[in-house]
């Protein structure tokens, strides 16, 4: 055994593209680079889906509201999302990877771990593989920079890549693991979220060291699982292997809109929207969902969510459809909303569970949708419409439209 396999009895990297959607905009188009950009749609009632780095020290951030982060950044160029380009890039980016590992595990289009265990003969130490990753990866996407962190869990190379961003490495040995995580603000840990974070500081623990020293059954029993998972992950401990056959656990869509909605036809009409978006990724990355969920936001940013298990797993977008439409009697909320969306989760590989299929109560439906797929393939997304999108009530659009293959929750 090599001494650097004693040292390191795993090796796992992650990758995390810089700005990516933001970076990808400039890239095709030079006369933006060294601007603050703005990825989003231009109504006012949008997010930001990425702010450039440029648009960062003004205070901007992903997931804000437009109109917020335009009075931050005023002179910041807005350019609407082109999913279909990120996804290309994507690709190309997660060719790289693959090349670097058997084993990749994509989070998101721009990032993904990498077990690089036992690849040290090809491409050296851990420094080493973090340089030549970063270098690919700037070769095959034309100069985009990715953020790479190296280590032996999951959690602390993904805390790493974030670590000296944009553009950085950062390298952390086993052995100092758990004293390099020590002075981090609790923040940074995985799943400590904006609830979450002021629990942990009202016991008294403001950084990752704090909750390494912590008694764990303390942490135990003010906030159950959870504070003995924070403790695992303040000792530099993570189990979890890089499973690069994982299916992605959710695809989504949803709208914010121009204008807030309460009619339930109207409602209706974006369920449907998405259920068909969902309904066209699902068949086309071979994946069925054993799971339908509708989420609502109202007009003051207060998110609702239904969800329901399904007894047969479907790609079906009218199957989709009419779960949204249940689950619309379950909110009890009269309304109105600035964002209607649907997910699909649980998904598993189409595969033997399609045979049954062919002879459920939504076979036809699943021939006439699959038509209607390569129809648009060969044509154009609009080569079919419905009667329902004909009669779209008069002044009802979208701001942004946000389709997501979400790998952490649905």
């Amino acid at each position: 055994m090599s001494r650097l396999a004693e040292a390191w009895p795993r090796i796992v990297a992650h990758a995390d593209m810089d700005a990516f959607y933001a970076a990808v905009e400039q890239l095709d188009d030079p006369s933006l680079r060294g601007r603050p950009l703005l990825v989003g749609p231009p109504s006012s009632r949008g997010v930001v889906l990425t702010a450039s780095y440029e648009a960062r020290p003004y205070g901007v951030g992903s997931a804000m509201p437009m109109a917020h982060a335009r009075r931050l950044c005023p002179h910041a160029l807005v350019v609407p999302p082109r999913f279909d380009r990120y996804r290309q890039v994507s690709a190309a980016i997660m060719k790289v990877f693959a090349d670097f590992s058997p084993d990749v595990e994509a989070l998101s289009l721009d990032e993904a771990f990498l077990d690089m265990t036992g690849s040290e003969q090809l491409f050296g130490d851990p420094q080493s593989m973090g340089r030549r990753l970063k270098a690919a990866v700037r070769e095959a996407t034309g100069g985009l920079t990715a953020s790479v962190g190296l280590s032996a869990t999951k959690y602390v190379a993904k805390v790493a890549s974030g670590h000296r961003k944009p553009d950085g490495l950062t390298v952390v040995p086993p052995e100092i693991a758990k004293d390099w995580l020590a002075p981090l603000p609790v923040s940074r840990l995985w799943g400590a979220g904006a609830k979450t974070e002021p629990r942990l500081q009202a016991l008294g623990l403001r950084t990752i060291g704090d909750v390494a020293a912590a008694d764990p059954k303390m942490l135990a029993a003010k906030l159950g699982r959870l504070g003995l998972h924070f403790y695992t992950l303040a000792q530099a401990q993570d189990p979890r292997p890089v499973d690069g056959r994982r299916a992605s656990k959710s695809i989504g869509s949803e709208h914010t809109l121009e204008k807030d909605v309460r009619d339930r036809a109207e409602i209706k009409l974006h369920l449907r929207r998405a259920a068909d978006t969902i309904g066209r990724r699902l068949r086309k990355k071979g994946y069925v969902a054993f799971g339908v969920g509708v989420k609502l936001k109202t007009a003051d940013f207060r998110i609702l969510t239904r969800q329901q298990k399904l007894a047969e797993a479907t790609d079906v977008a009218e199957r989709l459809y009419q779960v949204g439409v249940e689950l619309l009697d379950e909110f009890g909320h009269p309304g109105p909303f600035r964002l209607v969306g649907m997910v699909a989760y649980d998904l598993a590989g189409a595969g033997d569970l399609m045979q049954a299929a062919l002879f459920d109560n939504f076979a036809r439906r699943r021939r006439l949708e699959t038509a209607i797929d390569q129809l648009a393939e060969r044509f154009g997304g609009n080569v079919v419409l419905r009667a329902d999108d004909l009669a779209e009530p008069r002044g009802m659009t979208l701001a942004a439209n946000l389709d997501f293959l979400d790998d952490e929750s649905a």
